[in-house]
């Protein structure tokens, strides 16, 4: 099961609107920051096939600017 942590950055003015698209998708977790326009994104999935599927789907978001990754493991073992 890999469980992956990530940086979330807008593209300048669309905050709100990555928020909401992140929010509507199945293994995430959004924390958005009180301060600064980020969100840190924790994903949950049950393999690899589904992670990359949900990282595609991440990746399509078109209010989304860059998405970092701050640390990734996998518990099957």
């Amino acid at each position: 099961m890999p469980i992956k942590s990530y940086l979330a950055h807008p593209i300048d003015g669309k905050f709100s609107e990555l928020l909401n698209e992140l929010s509507h998708l199945n293994g995430c977790d959004i924390i958005p920051s009180t301060n600064q326009e980020i969100a840190v994104l924790v994903t949950d999935t049950q393999n690899e096939i589904e992670d990359n599927k949900l990282l595609s789907q991440i990746n399509a978001i078109g209010s989304l600017k860059m998405l970092s990754m701050v640390s990734g493991f996998d518990v099957d073992s």
